[in-house]
């Protein structure tokens, strides 16, 4: 069977002509190595991300002539980091799927949220009115999503969509101290429970688009 064409506005397109193409052999040692975030808190979002979400800070850099401090964060052996700076600069440049968690001097000052979560909400914009962002959400795939859930709850960490909630089941949405989603997804088969750690029956919900 020929595989379905995908159509967007400008042209047709089959995807499955994706999987087999070939990338430029001068890209052959890129690493798609940073999401970078705007935070409000450096301290509040170190203790998140590490002591919530298990990640390790493999590299900090401070920029006080531009007013700004960076912080890496990666899952990876604690132990591999190095101690020196050269030394974490090269671990974290060749470290994939690293989080550059950025802080603006003074933002920590501020009582709400500062930035757009590039979702629809009202932070980072004026006059209170909603606006849809590009951005989307984070994403960490970990053994048992439920469980990792029922711990989250636990930590009072925010959910925007547990397990059971919305139509697709067995993944959840929360929240990182400054409103940015995090997608919770398994690491094998997309498994459900009965009910979740909000409560939620898995035969209850409907699906929601998280930009709107």
């Amino acid at each position: 069977m020929a595989a379905e064409k995908e159509t967007t506005e400008n042209k047709d397109f089959n995807v499955e002509d994706y999987y087999s193409s070939k990338p430029p052999t001068e890209c052959k040692d890129y690493i798609m190595q940073q999401t970078m975030v705007r935070v409000r808190d450096p301290k509040v979002s170190l203790d998140f991300y590490t002591k919530t979400l298990g990640f390790n800070l493999v590299m900090h850099k401070n920029f006080p002539k531009w007013t700004f401090s960076v912080y890496f964060v990666a899952y990876c052996k604690q132990e591999d980091i190095p101690k020196d700076d050269a030394g974490r600069w090269k671990f974290c440049m060749t470290s994939p799927a690293c989080i550059e968690l950025t802080w603006n001097y003074g933002s920590e000052k501020e009582k709400n949220r500062v930035y757009h979560t590039g979702n629809s909400d009202i932070a980072g914009v004026q006059e209170g009115v909603k606006v849809n962002g590009g951005f989307g959400h984070l994403g960490i795939t970990v053994p048992d999503v439920y469980a990792a859930c029922a711990r989250f709850k636990e930590l009072g960490v925010e959910f925007h969509k547990s397990p059971n909630a919305g139509g697709m089941k067995g993944l959840a949405f929360i929240k990182d101290p400054d409103g940015y989603l995090i997608e919770i997804l398994p690491q094998g088969a997309m498994v459900t429970q009965p009910v979740d750690c909000l409560g939620n029956k898995v035969e209850d919900g409907a699906y929601k688009d998280n930009s709107k």
